[in-house]
């Protein structure tokens, strides 16, 4: 199990040190992230000074606090929210949707999907169908692993009945698979995907933490086997820059490449 950090305090004297233990940060580390003083870090915790709306701007920013926990530190300090979550459907986000509409169409022939801070799949291009329906009927995968309507692929990767029982090599990568969504899951600081990934964490195997044997390739594909049929696909994330909208802060765009001529012949033809 890993740490619940869902027990963070309201007063902003609590969230501020809250946050820099999380990030293991010493009051000097934060100082000088943020370019003030240690002792206005002290006392900012001590409650001897108050913030400025600024001053939490700064030290959030710092601490890579990230958006949605940015707005919940702002209120500790007597502040409004400023950062907005807006629906993908909001004509606002349109700016947004064009361009995850022209990443996902023009990484065709290969697979891509947007991803929300749950992992929960948002958005998907033909080729990404066409991976999933490999299995059979995508449908009846999903039900297999128990998904609620919120098409998750942490859940249909690490469920046995899922993607995992396609992965020939899953020795290998899912333990890797494992330690990136703790991964994602701690640095968030979010407890409700800390809570996510603990619900996640029945399926995870004990695997060891040992390096991954040495490999020709300087990535660790996913290898699908499909009977004799097989697949070799690995994946670049990316994500928003310069996001200053809680929704588009917490989405990825997860594309996959193909690692060998026969998964490269098999979605371009």
């Amino acid at each position: 199990m890993i740490v619940d950090s869902s027990q963070t305090p309201n007063d902003f004297q609590g969230v501020l040190k809250h946050w820099r233990n999380f990030r293991k940060m010493s009051q000097l580390d934060l100082a000088l992230a943020a370019d003030v003083s240690q002792r206005h870090v002290s006392w900012l915790e001590t409650g001897r000074s108050q913030p400025s709306r600024e001053m939490v701007l700064r030290l959030s920013e710092a601490m890579e606090v990230p958006l949605r926990d940015r707005n919940q530190i702002l209120n500790s300090a007597g502040f409004a929210g400023m950062f907005s979550e807006k629906g993908l459907d909001e004509p606002s986000m349109t700016p947004v949707m064009n361009v995850l509409n022209d990443m996902l169409e023009h990484h065709e022939p290969f697979p891509a999907m947007v991803l929300d801070r749950m992992w929960n799949v948002k958005m998907k291009n033909n080729a990404a169908d066409i991976l999933f329906e490999v299995t059979g009927d995508p449908n009846e995968l999903w039900e297999a692993v128990g998904d609620n309507g919120e098409h998750n692929i942490a859940l249909l990767t690490l469920h046995p009945k899922g993607l995992r029982q396609f992965i020939s090599n899953w020795d290998t990568v899912g333990g890797a698979f494992a330690r990136r969504l703790k991964r994602e899951a701690m640095d968030s600081g979010d407890a409700d995907v800390i809570a996510k990934f603990e619900e996640l964490e029945q399926f995870i195997d004990d695997f060891e933490e040992e390096a991954a044997p040495p490999s020709l390739l300087p990535i660790l594909p996913l290898e699908f086997a499909f009977g004799d049929f097989k697949l070799s696909l690995f994946s670049v994330i990316s994500t928003f820059g310069t996001a200053q909208d809680i929704t588009t802060d917490e989405l990825r765009i997860e594309t996959f490449y193909p690692t060998d001529e026969q998964t490269t012949k098999y979605f371009t033809e």
